[in-house]
């Protein structure tokens, strides 16, 4: 049984380690050395050509290398008939609700306002607020955003989620539907975006969005570079109603060297690092989905076209 690994940022030894222990029936094929393509019939991408898996002929099921998926959605020569599914890998998510903390507790605990305090050598406390005073919004209560949600309500943040559909989570004020997501904003003071990016999030992150926080609210972006609209922000930031921004994800990546996000002091960049996938968990999942496939089960994390997640 032959797998297609498609990646252009992951190296393959470490999966082929991992498939070997505990699928040594499946063969790990990088591209774009592939001597059979008709040979292939599964495979797990990320960020691949478009088009490129069309010519795969009987090929019959796809897995995302990651929680994103828009690199496959993005591909207009994608098969229709061939089914796709996200990993929800548990290393990636509490990864991403690591990140999510400490960008949240980087604002909540002033480390900004300290560093600058710093710089200019003085010795003064500043007041702060309790977490019950701190209200949190995760925009996309998903698998990952709804961990980073109930981790962030553990510690006593008020919190709320915005998502497109009705979802319920433990301690967490639920938004949904686009009626109510300038409502969802409107009572958030740090924004966390987990939402998957779709034609209708796409540049959802926009002058009305960072209107509609309150003023001195910070952004942090952990999904998709596209959700935010680049001018737009800047100038929420230059004006004064924003007070920082954190973003791991960029459109385009890497980000040129000479975009304005490097250089603004209120704005702090990560090279798409908020959580990587470990093929030691992560294996496990693709070799799930593919005996699954084969006995006629359901998919794990199987991609509603769509809906587009």
């Amino acid at each position: 049984m032959k797998l297609l690994f498609v990646s252009s940022t992951d190296r393959i030894e470490p999966w082929r380690q991992a498939f070997a222990r505990i699928a040594p029936d499946i063969e790990l094929v990088a591209w774009p050395d592939v001597p059979d393509p008709d040979a292939i019939e599964f495979a797990a991408v990320w960020k691949y050509p478009p088009g490129e898996l069309k010519r795969f002929r009987n090929l019959k099921f796809v897995s995302s290398l990651g929680a994103g998926i828009d690199h496959i959605l993005g591909d207009a020569e994608f098969p229709a008939d061939i089914p796709f599914v996200r990993l929800i890998d548990p290393t990636l998510t509490s990864g991403m609700v690591e990140y999510a903390l400490w960008a949240t507790l980087r604002y909540h605990r002033q480390t900004l306002e300290y560093e600058a305090l710093q710089r200019s050598a003085q010795w003064r406390p500043l007041p702060a607020p309790t977490t019950a005073e701190r209200r949190i919004g995760i925009a996309g209560i998903g698998a990952i955003g709804g961990a980073i949600a109930q981790a962030h309500a553990r510690l006593g943040f008020d919190v709320a989620g915005w998502s497109r559909s009705a979802r319920t989570i433990e301690g967490v004020r639920a938004f949904s539907g686009a009626e109510s997501w300038l409502p969802f904003l409107a009572r958030t003071d740090i924004l966390i975006c987990v939402l998957p990016l779709t034609p209708s999030t796409h540049g959802i992150l926009d002058g009305r969005a960072f209107a509609a926080l309150p003023k001195g609210a910070y952004v942090v972006n952990i999904a998709r570079g596209g959700h935010v609209v680049d001018r737009d922000l800047l100038a929420a930031l230059d004006c004064g109603h924003l007070a920082h921004a954190t973003l791991d994800v960029t459109t385009p990546e890497p980000l040129p060297p000479d975009h304005p996000f490097w250089r603004h002091p209120q704005v702090t960049v990560t090279p798409h690092i908020a959580s990587l996938t470990d093929p030691r968990t992560a294996a496990p999942q693709v070799v799930d989905n593919i005996r699954r496939f084969i006995s006629g089960r359901p998919l794990l994390n199987r991609v509603d076209r769509a809906n587009g997640y």
